[in-house]
């Protein structure tokens, strides 16, 4: 029994749980054991699918998780990862080049891979939304923000900072910093994922323009915390980025764990390419598949 395959790009990784060869049973408990670096396999979240055998031409859905257990709407890394994982198990209908849908939560994504050898995978991330009420944000008073979320004034913990809000299948809070790091991610973004202003929570970017095509940025995501790299928030900052006039319709987004590209039509569709790779193949061993057994048990008890 395969009970896993783990895929990392730019070093945010995923395990796909693909039901065709495991009894895994989805649950948050379950999910956060089996993500957990010392008590588990270890992964910033888990692709749980195709959830029904997949067949050329018709959408392949999957579910997505946060390593918290918490579900994810859209990853674009994700994305790319369960592509390769279609490709590897499926070669006939997933070729190089030829296009085809993956279906999540917040909705179809079209996808290309280009180069499977080299793991180099399209998204269609489409157009993401500024409007507050789908983030959500709250006013300072605690009433839902009326229009568009582009120049926020947001004070934590005393500092003021001025910030964009981003829904592209998930919450996304971007920031203009003169110099993106770690440390400041560390610091203020697990304060601005659970500032009372965001209700359900946000991923949140630190971003700086190198000129108008290349962009650096810190990521912390509200469901796992800080990540070398994410598809979906190079995607919110690019976009809060053109709207914000500091670039134009094609931006290198440089994270620390690498680099991706992203392109912005004239209408605002997102577009995203990157390479992502299979690391292990794996089962479960005794003692972990006991400890998930006794958590499914304990859950049915409930």
């Amino acid at each position: 029994m395969i009970d896993f395959f783990k895929y990392q790009a730019a070093g945010n990784d995923y395990l796909v749980i693909d039901p065709r060869h495991t009894d895994f049973a989805v649950s948050p408990e379950a999910i956060r054991l089996v993500c957990d670096r010392r008590r588990g396999v270890g992964a910033d979240g888990i692709l749980y699918g195709p959830l029904e055998q997949p067949r050329a031409g018709v959408p392949v859905a999957l579910s997505l998780y946060n390593s918290d257990g918490s579900d994810c709407g859209r990853s674009g890394n994700g994305l790319r990862m369960f592509a390769l994982h279609l490709a590897a198990q499926e070669p006939g209908d997933w070729v190089d080049g030829r296009e085809f849908t993956l279906r999540t939560a917040a909705g179809d994504c079209p996808v290309r891979i280009l180069d499977a050898a080299a793991g180099r995978v399209q998204v269609g991330m489409g157009r993401p939304s500024f409007d507050a009420a789908d983030v959500p944000l709250l006013t300072e008073d605690g009433t839902p923000y009326s229009g568009r979320a582009v120049r926020v004034p947001l004070t934590v913990d005393g500092e003021q900072l001025t910030v964009t809000c981003v829904y592209n299948g998930n919450p996304h809070t971007v920031v203009p910093v003169d110099q993106p790091s770690p440390h400041l991610a560390g610091r203020l973004g697990p304060k601005i994922a659970r500032h009372v202003r965001f209700p359900e929570a946000t991923n949140v970017q630190f971003m700086r323009m190198r000129g108008r095509d290349v962009m650096e940025l810190e990521v912390f995501e509200r469901g796992a915390g800080y990540v070398t790299a994410s598809g979906a928030s190079a995607c919110a900052a690019a976009s809060a980025a053109r709207e914000l006039g500091l670039c134009d319709g094609r931006v290198e987004v440089r994270m620390p764990g690498g680099s991706m590209e992203i392109t912005i039509s004239a209408d605002g569709w997102v577009t995203m390419t990157g390479d992502a790779e299979q690391v292990a193949v794996g089962s479960f061993a005794p003692a972990l598949r006991t400890r998930l057994d006794r958590l499914t048990t304990a859950r049915a008890a409930r």
